[in-house]
């Protein structure tokens, strides 16, 4: 019988092995973990099927045959290149069969494997239950500033220097507007995303300040942890960006290239607009991404719907902006950016 193993005892064991279907270990998995399935998603429908409409008997056939044979490709493709003193950690939905199947076929052959006492559901309770304290232990120094300003900019320079950073906007893959979404990189699962903070804020010192960008309660589809954003809005201390109009129009040009590049899917985005500005000016906007006058665009963008909305909002999640430090970086290049994060991380 193999041993069994808990979620604080994850860094004892040289791989952690996922044996849900592919589906599974998208919507989330445990940190660092590699997916090989002993059932796909079709085959563990088929089996479930089987189980319901006919047996457990016929069911457990069709399983066992299904399962031993996409082990041993496993073994045959990846894992017999292991050492004998390899330790792996074994687990699926509940730490039931699935990993039992694998764990027991591969300490036959003679590795010391564990299996998740739990699986992937013990785990899931654990980050659940974490992300509800785990804010607690940090101060947070919120970078704040109007759309363009260069916050995750900031964020990334002072990710190089050293600093502690919790880059809410690329863990969620968005950057929290209607013109957020990331070209060709679509958002995690919600659960992804919380295991993601999860494995940050596991990583960070508490005696350091946390790094991160002022935000609302979405970012995209996903929601900030409520411990965190919490935290951040009634604990966090203010760094408010600064950067000239003219500056932030050519950093906005650079950051958004790929809708320059495809105007049809900047219109598209524009129209989800409409209940919060009047036909004329949609209108006004729609001309000039159809004439190319992007600058003209996007300073009429930021004056008459960033800044407003961002402005209301940095006021109601944050009542310590009125004691704010105000920061400004030489320019927006990446060297302004780094020279500004040794600023505030010497």
């Amino acid at each position: 019988m193999t041993a069994l193993a808990t979620v604080a005892q994850l860094a004892q064991f040289d791989e952690i092995i996922d044996v849900r279907t592919p589906p599974e270990f998208a919507e989330d998995h445990l940190p660092g973990a590699v997916n090989f399935p002993v059932l796909t998603a079709e085959e563990r429908a088929i089996v479930g099927t089987l189980y319901k409409q006919e047996s457990s008997f016929e069911a457990k056939k069709l399983g066992a045959a299904l399962i031993a044979r996409n082990i041993a490709r496993h073994i045959e493709e990846y894992f017999s290149s292991k050492p004998k003193h390899w330790r792996p950690l074994i687990y699926c939905w509940r730490g039931g069969k699935r990993s039992g199947a694998m764990a027991h076929i591969l300490s036959e052959i003679g590795w010391k494997v564990a299996r998740l006492e739990g699986g992937y559901k013990a785990y899931r309770r654990q980050v659940v239950e974490d992300l509800a304290v785990l804010p607690q232990r940090f101060n947070f120094e919120v970078v704040c500033g109007p759309t363009g300003s260069g916050k995750s900019r900031l964020l990334q320079a002072l990710a190089q220097a050293g600093a502690q950073v919790l880059d809410l906007e690329q863990l969620a893959q968005h950057r929290g507007s209607v013109l957020g979404n990331l070209p060709h990189a679509p958002q995690p699962a919600q659960k992804m995303f919380d295991s993601l903070i999860h494995a940050q804020l596991q990583r960070f010192d508490p005696a350091l300040p946390v790094y991160v960008e002022a935000e609302s309660k979405k970012i995209g589809q996903l929601r900030v942890p409520d411990a965190l954003i919490e935290r951040m809005w009634q604990q966090g201390r203010c760094l408010v960006v600064e950067v000239a109009s003219a500056q932030r129009v050519q950093l906005l040009r650079e950051e958004y290239a790929h809708f320059i590049a495809d105007p049809q899917l900047l219109l598209e985005k524009i129209d989800c607009l409409k209940t919060l500005h009047s036909k004329e000016r949609l209108e006004h906007w729609r001309t000039l991404i159809q004439t190319g006058r992007w600058d003209e665009f996007v300073l009429d963008m930021l004056l008459s719907h960033y800044d407003p909305a961002y402005h209301r909002s940095t006021l109601k999640h944050y009542p310590q902006l009125d004691q704010a430090t105000h920061i400004q970086a030489p320019d927006i290049s990446e060297l302004g950016f780094q020279q500004l994060a040794r600023q505030l991380h010497p």
